[in-house]
């Protein structure tokens, strides 16, 4: 048909059958036409095959997209389909399993077959920035069918943008957990929560991020989709673990070569000859055979998931699966064998493998070192010196009705650790004086073991008590140096610090450039790291001539350490508790009245975070190194995270102090 009868045009001499053409008619009835045929009926997993194509820089593997190289994902996709009843999706696995590209191909579905409102959430706004940047970008422009439908962002008015993609009758926004503006910018059908465990305890202090971004979806009811997906994090803490828990908790079943028996994998069959992972195979449940790599395609292809639970919620499912259904070419059963025999060293390492290579929740060990064992391994080097190894010094105030008390710590590579003075400052914070000689503490040095002096690099100090003398005190000794903070419960290990935030502002919002700055810490985080390095051993005299060295993170106490310090330090322990809501959470509690000494000791950790001690390359370690005039030790180079903040390390050795004036301090536990 190539004419249209117009209802509106004029009568004339025409046969009244006759059809009238115009400009743009046949486009007009094409699009007229499309508009009235149904979409074809397609799951995400048949839309991905047929139009995703991965990009080289996105994916080691491009080309036409295969859901067959990862047979476990079909059913997780299909879920998302608008066709299917699922309205919550939970995904709990290993790193490098094929989700987020899962979630791509669900955006790529929207976009081309089911548009509309869409939020896709990452861990911050960088993460969110950088998953635009390398997964949104490529995902459209190496597919024909998206690339029609998303016009460039270099087009004027094309409504694309970093963290914003327009599309016809649809909107995707992308943003960071940490921002409440980001989550709660629009009402959203779809909603793409990415590595839901990395996420900060609340965002911008107005909540918990994902339920901010579920908010978004109530306007849709029963036509919204939810896909969480994540890497587990710790046991009662963990957001995908709790999701899972409430879901019907799917296992992907595999049959085995030999006796056909459908089994999910778990790591303890897994065998080989110790030192020699190249021996790895799976041993059968059900007739003890020996499954090898090469038969994982077949039991992969000829897998299903089967539901072990009863959810909670008839529209909400979960999916769970670990590394060891990595498809051959990807993390071989070898490769998790060998990776299973690193990660005895180091309690980290373990905590990395459950979590990364198995998907399930480490368990966070809270019991509090034994403080007399503590008190027995004191060290002989006095008090107020700085040991070979200390390269720089933190120090953590903490703030208290009639007192200040600070601790000093050195730290060096690896985040080994010395405690080289406690002191106590007299008086409460509404006197002037307690200031004024805090002020002192910060011009003064400690002599190093090699001959040097050390200034403080970074004092951070709790705003709890009476922030307002805290922030007028920090004002006036600037930023470079001191770091208000403010401690929050809960753990976030990818960031365990937050800020700074400005917290002097004009009355019209403007931030004052030489205001106070706060920064926000997960005091959970670091508690928990501290018992850790704790509960670490040296080596012995023969452990050491055959070469071992004391573990990285290792706590060093001078013989001068008082009891009473060291019982202060071990002042909590880790339990868990029940919500209201009937979940399980860790939280830090006090065993002793007094824990003056743990805090301070998380105060200093923070601020050599603040410092930039856990993202510093090894030529800034040989630097400081030769600061201090200390041999350097040669390290393999390190990658450093360039979007964390991190403050340069000139200037941590002072050689010559200011001023000192030591009468005002006295050393309660140090003797």
């Amino acid at each position: 048909m190539s004419a249209l009868t117009s209802p509106n045009s004029p009568r004339s001499n025409q046969n009244s059958d006759e059809l009238i053409d115009f400009d743009g008619g046949e486009d007009l009835w094409r699009s007229w036409c499309d508009g009235l045929t149904p979409d074809p009926l397609l799951t995400i997993s048949q839309w991905a095959d047929t139009h995703r194509f991965l990009s080289p820089r996105a994916s080691a593997e491009p080309g036409r997209y295969r859901t067959d190289r990862t047979p476990y994902m079909r059913a997780i996709m299909d879920a998302l389909s608008p066709s299917h009843p699922a309205r919550r999706v939970v995904f709990m696995k290993a790193a490098q399993v094929g989700a987020t590209e899962a979630g791509n191909n669900w955006i790529g579905y929207i976009i081309h077959h089911a548009p509309g409102p869409m939020l896709a959430v990452q861990p911050t706004v960088e993460l969110a920035k950088r998953f635009s940047r390398q997964r949104i970008e490529p995902l459209i422009a190496e597919s024909p069918a998206l690339r029609e439908r998303v016009r460039p962002s270099r087009a004027r008015d094309a409504g694309n943008t970093v963290l914003s993609k327009e599309f016809p009758a649809g909107l995707l926004v992308i943003t960071g957990a940490n921002s409440a503006v980001g989550l709660r910018s629009m009402p959203a059908r779809y909603l793409f929560l990415d590595e839901v465990d990395a996420y900060p305890p609340s965002a911008d202090e107005e909540g918990d991020p994902v339920a901010l971004a579920e908010a978004r979806t109530r306007t849709f009811s029963w036509r919204s989709k939810a896909f969480l997906a994540s890497t587990p994090t710790i046991q009662g803490i963990s957001r995908i673990e709790r999701e899972y828990e409430a879901s019907d908790q799917r296992r992907y079943v595999v049959p085995c070569p030999h006796c056909q028996h459908a089994q999910w994998l778990i790591f303890e069959r897994l065998r080989w000859e110790k030192g020699r992972p190249e021996t790895t195979h799976y041993i059968c449940e059900a007739c003890d055979g020996r499954i090898e790599e090469h038969h994982k395609t077949a039991m992969l292809q000829a897998g299903a998931w089967r539901a072990t639970a009863q959810s909670a919620d008839p529209a909400s499912i979960g999916f769970h699966i670990s590394a060891l259904y990595s498809p051959v070419g990807w993390l071989s059963w070898a490769d998790i064998a060998r990776m299973s025999e690193a990660a005895h060293a180091t309690d980290e390492a373990k905590r990395s493998f459950k979590n990364g290579v198995l998907g399930l929740t480490w368990v966070e060990t809270g019991e509090a070192p034994d403080w007399q064992r503590l008190y027995e391994r004191r060290e002989n080097w006095p008090f107020g010196t700085i040991p070979s190894g200390g390269l720089f010094l933190t120090a953590g105030a903490d703030v208290q009705k009639d007192r200040i008390e600070v601790d000093v710590w050195a730290w060096g590579r690896g985040l080994e650790s010395w405690l080289v003075d406690h002191i106590v400052i007299d008086g409460g914070p509404e006197r002037g004086q307690t200031w004024d000689d805090l002020d002192r503490l910060l011009t003064r040095t400690w002599p190093h073991a090699h001959g040097t002096q050390l200034g403080l690099a970074k004092l951070a100090i709790d705003t709890g008590y009476e922030s307002p003398a805290v922030y007028s005190w920090a004002r006036r000794a600037g930023h470079a140096q001191v770091a208000p903070i403010k401690g929050v419960e809960g753990f976030n290990r990818s960031a365990p610090v937050a800020g700074p935030t400005h917290v002097d502002v004009t009355e019209g919002g403007k931030k004052l450039r030489r205001g106070a700055r706060l920064w926000t810490i997960a005091v959970s985080t670091f508690k928990s790291e501290t018992y850790r390095f704790l509960r670490l051993t040296k080596p012995t005299d023969g452990e050491k001539a055959a070469g071992a060295k004391i573990p990285a993170g290792y706590v060093h106490l001078p013989h001068g350490t008082d009891v009473e310090w060291i019982k202060q330090l071990v002042a909590e322990q880790l339990i868990t508790v029940k919500t209201k809501r009937g979940f399980q959470r860790l939280e830090w509690q006090k065993v002793r009245e007094r824990n003056e000494a743990l805090d301070c000791r998380v105060y200093a950790r923070a601020a050599a975070w603040i410092a930039g001690a856990d993202r510093w390359t090894e030529a800034m370690w040989r630097d400081l190194e030769q600061q201090v005039g200390r041999p350097p030790e040669i390290e393999e180079e390190q990658p450093v995270d360039m979007e964390a903040p991190a403050d340069s390390i000139a200037g941590l050795v002072r050689r010559s102090p200011k001023r000192r004036d030591r009468r005002v301090f006295r050393s309660s536990y140090l003797g």
